[in-house]
């Protein structure tokens, strides 16, 4: 940072810091849990020299806690990607079914938007397409924090929803798809090559949360990538050049995915591995009735909490993920 020169490109600049600031917590944390073991240890020590109980039950409570500080640490570690740090954008698209799938669809923006927010991370609503009756046909948020994409990366896929629909008067079991879509945030420093030719760019008013301000004039973007039908969308700015600066962003992070998946399959393909595509091949199963239980079908880890799941709690399937691309 002393260097000449450094502070010349003010962009590029800031990502130096940001990840000294990044390595230096992380150094930090490991110390500090360091440090509390070694104390633990003493206090163990002790123990078995002249029982306690106060002491004893201090150093149970102070041992709990280390285990929690230590599982969280380690799910940190395995985020190793090299966009793992970056934030998340999130695609919510409920599929056929209507207003069961749509409320499906909400159930799910409300259940992230409750993970994001016990993890510290800010939400911001990109585009919100509210549903006919109830629930959305589409959201897109952006998830602002460290490690946002890394954590959430997992939860791309189809989730499978089944239930006693509410909406339904005889009362009989549904069964609702949702597709969630996830993209790291890319910077300037990513170069994905879009032709202006290629794009086609319409605007409009602007719809659901954010004010009235908003729908007066016709300051939402969408901009459809023509070679490859991707579609994103921004209304989340009063500014229509916001917004077209925002679906931009969106986009260059779609084409950049699609570009990374496509190498996969090419690279899967010459291993000889098959993988399925489509709604058959959805990643989670939540089931309210005739049972309760949340299960991850590329993991196997289930529990029958539901309410806390919806509930944002979702760090078990999340360390199921990780763990299982070591």
């Amino acid at each position: 940072m002393a260097e000449p020169g450094f502070w010349d490109d003010s962009e590029a600049a800031q990502k130096v810091i940001n990840e000294n600031n990044t390595n230096k917590e992380t150094y930090d944390q490991f110390n500090a849990l360091a440090e509390e073991l070694e104390e633990l240890a003493l206090m163990v020590e002790m123990l078995q020299e002249e029982p306690d109980a106060q002491m004893q039950q201090e150093a149970e409570d102070r041992i709990q806690l280390l285990d929690e500080k230590m599982k969280t640490y380690e799910l940190a570690m395995l985020l190793d990607g090299p966009y793992d740090r970056n934030h998340a954008i999130v695609e919510l698209h409920p599929g056929a079914g209507g207003t069961e799938s749509q409320d499906w669809g909400s159930m799910l923006l409300r259940m992230y938007t409750r993970w994001a927010e016990q993890h510290g991370y800010q939400v911001e609503t990109l585009d919100y397409q509210a549903g006919d009756e109830a629930g959305i046909k589409s959201v897109t948020l952006l998830i602002k924090g460290h490690n946002a994409y890394g954590y959430l990366k997992s939860e791309k896929g189809v989730h499978r929803l089944v239930r006693i629909s509410p909406f339904d008067s005889a009362k009989r079991r549904h069964t609702s798809f949702c597709s969630v879509d996830v993209m790291p945030e890319l910077d300037e420093t990513i170069d994905v090559a879009i032709n202006p030719d290629d794009l086609k760019i319409d605007t409009y008013r602007a719809s659901g949360a954010g004010g009235q301000h908003i729908n007066k004039t016709e300051s939402a973007v969408r901009i459809t990538h023509l070679p490859t039908g991707t579609v994103v969308a921004s209304q989340a700015q009063r500014s229509q050049l916001k917004n077209r600066e925002q679906a931009m962003s969106m986009l260059k992070a779609k084409l950049y995915q699609l570009e990374v998946e496509k190498k996969e399959q090419e690279a899967a393909a010459l291993r000889g591995e098959q993988k399925e595509i489509g709604w058959g091949s959805q990643i989670r199963s939540y089931v309210f009735h005739p049972y309760s239980m949340v299960k991850d079908h590329r993991t196997n880890v289930e529990t029958g909490n539901v309410q806390a799941v919806m509930d944002g709690d979702l760090d078990l399937f999340i360390d199921g993920y990780l763990k299982m691309h070591l």
